[in-house]
């Protein structure tokens, strides 16, 4: 049989590969924080027709004969450049620009079963909840104010603390009919507690102390807003500003070797590396790496990184040598006939 017809195939099997990821990077065109994928290829392995032979005195060298066996997919790569920002004017709606991932855990309903600690000198996470990582910031909240993602997976980050709270505000491993505290974020000993991740949540009124009286009451919550540096602060009936937490981000070394799971959402590999978190506001200046971080975009979401124009081209190279290759097999076809034929 001749090996052009299995080059052949070899060359359908990989450019239908290559047709599969340019199909899927256009039907996610659309897609928020979507990124496109590339094949790239490597020739298989070569038989030895001649072997090569050195230089004599009389006679100058040969090189080697060797005929290929056709070619197989070497990677898929994924490009990790940031999309587009798109303006949506929903509060709910986070972008990062720049490098930065969200962290989302699931846990159960009513308390958050499991935590995940944090070493903020290596920023490192120990979890033992179902965390993964998006860039997808279309948020939205549950009836008990808790922040989550589209998929229904809480949004961690920091619970935050001022010199009236030595106790962070908010515990994320409390049930969600505690109350919050009042953190003044413009308070100069403001900061968020950075030895774990908690769920973070919206609630409709804090904890306020009346200084006068000593007397406790509920104050409702008319705005919130989320800082560039993620810090989560609402606006109360009297004007006043309270902080009700951090969104935590995460980056990895090779953000190429993350694992997709489908549904916007990432997950690490032994090749990415282990995410490595951004550190607290106000964090201790000799551990901070939040500089190394983009900023959150509030009200703005982050588009897909396709470029159609390139993958239309992809599409046509891909077909046309999806072609090339089916006509070699019916070459090789036409040649096995042929030399069938001698027999008559």
């Amino acid at each position: 049989m001749l090996n052009s017809m299995y080059s052949g195939i070899s060359g359908l099997n990989a450019n239908q590969r290559k047709l599969d990821v340019v199909g899927n990077n256009i039907a996610n065109s659309g897609t928020t924080a979507f990124k496109a994928s590339s094949v790239t290829f490597q020739d298989s392995m070569y038989q030895m027709i001649k072997n090569s032979s050195s230089p004599s005195l009389n006679l100058g060298g040969t090189n080697p004969a060797q005929v290929g066996l056709g070619v197989s997919v070497q990677s898929i790569n994924v490009n990790t450049n940031q999309g587009s920002l798109q303006p949506t004017g929903r509060p709910l709606d986070l972008a990062v620009d720049q490098k930065g991932y969200f962290v989302v855990a699931k846990g159960p309903a009513e308390t958050v079963d499991g935590e995940i600690i944090v070493d903020n000198k290596t920023h490192t996470m120990t979890s033992t909840m179902q965390t993964l990582f998006t860039r997808d910031g279309a948020f939205k909240l549950d009836p008990y104010g808790n922040l989550l993602n589209s998929n229904g997976y809480r949004v961690m980050g920091y619970a935050v603390k001022d010199a009236a709270n030595t106790a962070p505000a908010y515990d994320g491993n409390a049930k969600y009919d505690d109350k919050f505290k009042f953190v003044d974020p413009d308070d100069a000993k403001f900061q968020a507690d950075e030895s774990k991740l908690v769920s973070l949540r919206i609630p409709d009124s804090v904890q306020i102390t009346d200084p006068k009286t000593g007397t406790t009451m509920d104050a409702k919550i008319q705005s919130f807003s989320v800082e560039k540096d993620g810090v989560i602060t609402a606006v109360l009936a009297d004007g006043s500003r309270t902080a009700l937490g951090q969104v935590a981000m995460v980056s990895f070394n090779n953000e190429s070797g993350l694992k997709q799971l489908g549904q916007n959402m990432y997950s690490s590999s032994s090749n990415s590396g282990d995410p490595i978190l951004r550190s607290g506001v106000k964090a201790d200046k000799a551990n901070d790496n939040s500089k190394a971080y983009g900023d959150i975009i509030q009200g703005a979401l982050e588009m897909s990184n396709t470029d159609l124009a390139a993958q239309f081209t992809d599409m046509i190279v891909a077909s046309r040598s999806f072609q090339a290759c089916g006509k070699v097999i019916t070459t090789g076809d036409e040649i096995l006939q042929e030399l069938v034929n001698l027999k008559r």
